[in-house]
């Protein structure tokens, strides 16, 4: 038995018992993986998956043990090049985050244009998705990191380290009515318009939903968006209010958008860092945490990761800390 076994049987099963799927995932030939799946069953006596004509039907219930087995070994194993790699000191590899469209396209970049430079050789791989679905990316060990938003309570993972705070704006074009009004937006003006946000403000339990909900008022969603930039489009062609993060918008939005003064209009939101417990990361991915949140030490990082210490972290700074012109343009409203 051979981790290239172990490791092509996990990939059959996830990839829904689709040997062709298998293959691709694992850089490997169909007729290759076959006989490696023969092999192993040969040794254990037993089939891992049970057949329908020539095709994988089911994982037997002892396939299943196997698997879940399978699993933690390729997990461990992973673990020790990682390990290895570090001590080495090694500049190469690949590193997988996934995150949300508005966290990819405003937070990630200046720090990962920092973390090539120090690491030319690094292959990074970027998967935005909807928050939802980078949290099973990072359950799944498909990816290295994940990074989410909440509107303050603790995303579900092994470990969440709190990274920065940041507050919803809201934003409409420079020559709509809002825009001349000459105090801090509220909520029952707000439910007078259209809104444009992002898709999640369409579910019951979003804040938006909440905060509108406390005062008795029900907002009227418009459009809606996954990727902030898209939000600010539709704001500017007239389809409504904008409401999406605050850092979501640069400098250059200021010549077509107007920022409202929305001081505690909604609650607060915290982007977190969320990683699996047990897993070494390589030191690369633990210094783009540290360009991206500088309060958190790689040290740390790793510490935590290898269950040494209580999970205690600094208290995360506001993102407008980070870009003043966001605050001085709010109060200017």
């Amino acid at each position: 038995m051979t981790l290239t076994q172990l490791r092509y049987i996990v990939a059959i099963a996830d990839a829904g018992l689709n040997i062709t799927l298998a293959a691709e995932l694992v850089h490997a030939t169909q007729p290759g993986l076959s006989k490696q799946l023969k092999q192993i069953e040969g040794e254990l006596g037993f089939q891992i998956f049970s057949r329908r004509g020539r095709s994988l039907d089911a994982i037997s219930p002892a396939g299943a043990q196997v698997i879940e087995r399978a699993r933690v070994m390729l997990d461990e194993a992973r673990n020790i090049r990682a390990l290895a790699a570090n001590l080495r000191g090694e500049v190469q590899g690949e590193l997988s985050l996934a995150t949300t469209h508005t966290q990819a396209r405003f937070v990630l970049p200046p720090a990962i244009a920092r973390l090539k430079h120090d690491y030319p050789d690094l292959n990074i791989h970027i998967r935005p998705h909807g928050e939802p679905r980078v949290l099973s990316l990072i359950e799944s060990g498909e990816v290295d990191l994940a990074i989410v938003s909440t509107s303050g309570s603790r995303p579900q993972g092994d470990i969440a380290v709190p990274l920065f705070r940041w507050q919803r704006a809201v934003v409409v074009p420079v020559d709509h009515p809002l825009a001349r009004l000459n105090r801090p937006v509220d909520l029952p003006t707000l439910a007078e318009w259209p809104l444009v946000s992002y898709e999640s403000s369409l579910r019951d339990e979003s804040s938006l939903q909440r905060a509108f909900a406390a005062h008795g008022l029900q907002p009227r969603i418009a459009c809606t968006s996954g990727e902030a930039d898209l939000i600010k489009t539709y704001v500017q062609a007239g389809m409504g209010v904008g409401v999406l993060a605050e850092i979501g918008l640069n400098p250059q939005d200021s010549k077509e958008l107007k920022i409202l003064n929305a001081d505690g209009l909604f609650p607060e939101c915290i982007t977190w860092l969320v990683l699996q417990r047990d897993r070494v990361l390589r030191d690369y991915a633990a210094r783009l945490v540290n360009l991206i949140a500088p309060q958190i030490g790689v040290a740390d990082l790793q510490r935590a990761l290898a269950g040494h210490e209580a999970e205690i972290w600094p208290e995360p700074p506001r993102w407008s800390l980070r870009a003043p012109w966001l605050q001085a343009a709010s109060q200017a409203a």
